[in-house]
């Protein structure tokens, strides 16, 4: 094509299409390239959306089968339509498709469908479908392609017995019983979701608890403990080894305290995390290397070792987060165009929407233990929280950490309901470097949820009103 490209963005996932309109705001000529058929990369089209709704039919299913009584709701017996349940996602994947393709539109962003490659740092080639190759020219371009699961050696996916996140998604019926690989945010996700619509769920996890590192130790304890209330059954410490299919049955093998035990399933979901997706990217014609993990190494412009290439996202270092790729999106095309783009990743909160919702955003208790800053704790039961308790939602707590001699907001954790709404409170008060005090002091609605992130301010100095 004879024109020539201001930025040409390689993925529309939340990075990638937030980072286009961000750049044609700023009066930048922007191409994005997709490699599938619809706009909004992994996480709208098989990942974040797809999940949660998933997550939220599946709570509806499970309170009006278990919870509607006490509060007075009698419906008699419960049935459930996989079916429709299954539309009903991608009703709301299309919705969200199509809402990025009319972004593009009104912002005038050209967008593309096929596979990206870098031909040179001013060239990308574009494979499509149809078997046709086409060339773009542009003055910079953006890696924002995401990532997808990690196999694990010995365990090949047959996308109906062993499945990834995006099988896992597909069932058209309800599993007997399915067998988890990894205690992760997308094994109990998912498993959450098949538990509540009647699967018998066992998660087997390499680590001795849920979530690995990543989370508050207390926060973590609690969480599996509600889970296995609901019934999901964990084996941790656990080294899978294989697995195999025979007559419609899943055999996972696994190593425990120096012994080989297996466990038989009708589906396998393997979901022990996400790798950097930089296949066949051309990243070796324009002499741009990937670190041992397989992320591109940026600089904090996030331009690469290569002058006038840029990457964000999951294919560079740092959490796999959606919200954090548009952040970084954003900060990245307002720095080229000389603006101070900011991302504080202190201040990105981490979000698990099972029942009950876990949210985190900052430190640590661990964390700042292990970089000795002395800090204080202030926490606060759902129990005690009257919106909690009419909605019969009552179990977790919120937690703020503070440093003990400043006041200021290190970290916080909630696990209870709603607690991805209850964070962002916190995560912008960790952004401005709030106080517990300023948040203590600041009126909260009653009754609502966000009283406990109140109480839980006011318990950093000792000073709860409701407990």
């Amino acid at each position: 094509m004879s024109d020539t490209y201001d930025l040409v963005v390689i993925g529309s996932g939340p990075g990638g299409y937030i980072a286009s309109i961000r750049a044609a705001q700023l009066g930048m000529k922007v191409a994005c390239v997709e490699r599938y058929a619809t706009y909004g990369g992994t996480c709208l089209n098989v990942g974040c959306i797809p999940s949660k709704a998933m997550l939220e039919s599946s709570e509806r299913f499970a309170a009006a089968s278990h919870d509607f009584a006490q509060h007075g709701v009698e419906i008699g017996s419960v049935g459930l339509n996989l079916e429709r349940m299954l539309a009903r996602k991608k009703e709301v994947v299309d919705a969200s498709a199509a809402g990025v393709a009319y972004l593009f539109k009104k912002n005038k962003i050209d967008g593309f469908h096929g596979h990206a490659t870098i031909k040179d740092v001013n060239t990308v080639s574009i494979a499509g479908d149809d078997g046709k190759t086409s060339e773009l020219s542009t003055k910079r371009i953006l890696i924002a392609t995401g990532s997808k699961p990690i196999q694990l050696s010995g365990i090949a996916l047959d996308k109906e017995y062993i499945v990834d996140s995006t099988g896992a998604l597909e069932f058209q019926a309800v599993p007997e019983h399915l067998v988890v690989i990894g205690a992760g945010v997308i094994g109990l996700e998912l498993g959450s979701v098949w538990a509540r619509l009647g699967a018998k769920v066992t998660v087997v996890e390499y680590m001795h608890e849920i979530f690995g590192a990543r989370m508050d130790e207390e926060l973590m304890r609690t969480a599996r403990k509600i889970f296995e209330k609901q019934g999901i059954e964990f084996v941790f410490k656990a080294r899978v080894t294989g697995a195999s299919v025979k007559d419609g049955k899943v055999t996972t093998t696994y190593e425990q305290d120096g012994k080989e035990h297996t466990i038989e399933s009708d589906r396998l979901l393997v979901g022990v995390g996400r790798k950097p997706y930089t296949d066949k990217l051309g990243l070796e014609n324009i002499g741009l290397e990937t670190n041992k993990w397989g992320f591109i190494p940026v600089d904090a412009h996030y331009e690469t070792a290569v002058k006038g290439v840029y990457a964000i996202g999951d294919v560079i270092p740092g959490p796999m987060l959606a919200h954090l790729a548009e952040h970084e999106g954003v900060a990245c095309v307002e720095r080229i165009n000389g603006i101070a783009g900011h991302v504080n990743y202190d201040a990105i909160p981490d979000v698990v929407y099972t029942h009950p919702e876990i949210a985190t955003v900052g430190k640590t208790e661990t964390q700042l233990k292990e970089g000795g800053v002395a800090f204080k704790v202030g926490k606060f039961p759902f129990r005690a929280n009257g919106r909690a308790r009419a909605l019969g939602d009552m179990d977790g707590f919120v937690k703020i950490l503070a440093h003990e001699k400043t006041d200021r907001i290190l970290g916080a954790h909630i696990i209870g309901p709603r607690a991805g709404d209850l964070i962002a409170e916190l995560a912008v008060a960790v952004e401005f470097g709030a106080s517990a005090e300023d948040i203590a002091r600041s009126s909260h609605a009653h009754p609502t949820l966000a009283e406990a992130v109140k109480e839980a301010a006011l318990a950093v100095d000792g000073r709860t009103l409701n407990l």
